[in-house]
C-alpha cells in the first residue's frame, strides 16, 4: 500500500443523502516522501457526477454547477470506487469537516478506508487560529507552498481539496498520521466557547455551573469540549451525563 492519503471534496445537491446527490467529486494526495517528509503531490483531479436529481438554485448559488454541466456525467456509484479506491491504495481518506463526505463516501463505495478530518485536527494543532474553516485557515496560516489559482475558485471540488491537502501536509509533519485519526474519531474539541453568552472565552474561564450546562448541550463538539475540561478540573468520578442526540455546531 501507498503511503498517501487522499484529500476529497464534494459538491453536492444538498446535505442528507439519499434526497441528495453528489454533483462533483474532487482529490488531492498526499505523500510520505523518502526524506520523512509529508508533501502536496501532482496527483489531483476532479470530475462531475450526474446527481441522479435537478441541482436546486440555492445550491447552484454556492457552486455554480448547473444541470447542463453535469448531465452527461456518470452517476455516483459508478465514479466513486476508483477515485475512493485508486490503484495501489490509500493509508487513508482526508476531508475538511469530513462527516460531511463520509455521508455520501461510504464504506461500501470507499473499501471501509479510515478517515482525517482535518478540521477536527486543526482545532488540537492551530487552537489560536480566528476560525477553523478551511478558507480562514489559508489565510490565516499562509501555507507553504499554495498556488493560489490552483486553489481558486472556492465552493468547488478540485480547489477545496486542494487547500484542505495543504493543511494536511502539515499536520502530518506535526504529529502520526495516528494521532490524527485518533482525533478524527473523537467529536471536534473546541478552543473557545463558540456560541452564547460566553463566546470567546476559554472553556478554562468558566464557572462550574456554566460548564455543567454545556456539558449536556445537544452539540456533541460542546459538550465533549465541556466533559473534557470538567475531567481537568478532577471531575466525574460519577458517570458522565447523559448524552442527548446530536445538533449543530455552525
Amino acid at each position: 500500500m501507498s503511503l498517501r492519503v487522499r484529500v476529497i471534496d464534494l459538491e453536492t445537491t444538498g446535505s442528507r443523502p439519499p434526497a441528495h446527490g453528489v454533483c462533483e467529486i474532487g482529490w488531492q494526495d498526499v505523500a510520505l516522501g523518502a526524506d520523512g517528509q509529508w508533501s502536496v503531490t501532482d496527483e489531483r483531479g476532479a470530475t462531475f457526477v450526474n446527481p441522479g436529481r435537478p441541482i436546486p438554485p440555492v445550491t447552484m448559488a454556492v457552486h455554480h454547477i448547473v444541470d447542463a454541466d453535469v448531465a452527461a456525467a456518470g452517476y455516483w456509484q459508478d465514479v466513486a470506487p476508483a477515485i475512493l479506491k485508486p490503484e495501489g491504495g490509500v493509508v487513508a481518506l482526508a476531508a475538511h469537516r469530513a462527516s460531511f463526505e463520509q455521508r455520501f463516501c461510504t464504506p461500501h463505495l470507499s473499501g471501509g478506508a479510515r478517515w482525517i478530518c482535518t478540521w477536527k485536527c486543526a482545532l488540537r494543532l492551530w487552537p489560536g487560529s480566528p476560525s477553523f474553516s478551511n478558507q480562514v485557515l489559508r489565510y490565516w496560516r499562509m501555507p507553504h507552498g499554495l498556488v493560489r489559482e490552483i486553489g481558486l475558485p472556492v465552493h468547488r471540488a478540485l480547489p477545496d481539496a486542494y487547500v484542505s491537502a495543504h493543511h494536511l501536509r502539515d499536520m502530518l509533519n506535526a504529529a502520526s498520521i495516528e494521532q490524527l485519526l485518533a482525533w478524527s474519531a473523537e467529536p471536534g474539541l473546541l478552543p473557545r466557547v463558540v456560541a452564547g453568552p460566553e463566546r470567546g472565552r476559554a472553556w478554562s474561564d468558566l464557572s462550574a455551573d456554566a460548564l455543567e450546562q454545556f456539558a449536556r448541550d445537544r452539540d456533541e463538539d460542546v459538550r465533549f469540549t465541556a466533559q473534557t475540561e470538567v475531567r481537568r478540573r478532577g471531575g466525574y468520578s460519577q458517570p458522565e451525563p447523559d448524552r442527548p442526540v446530536q445538533g449543530q455546531l455552525f
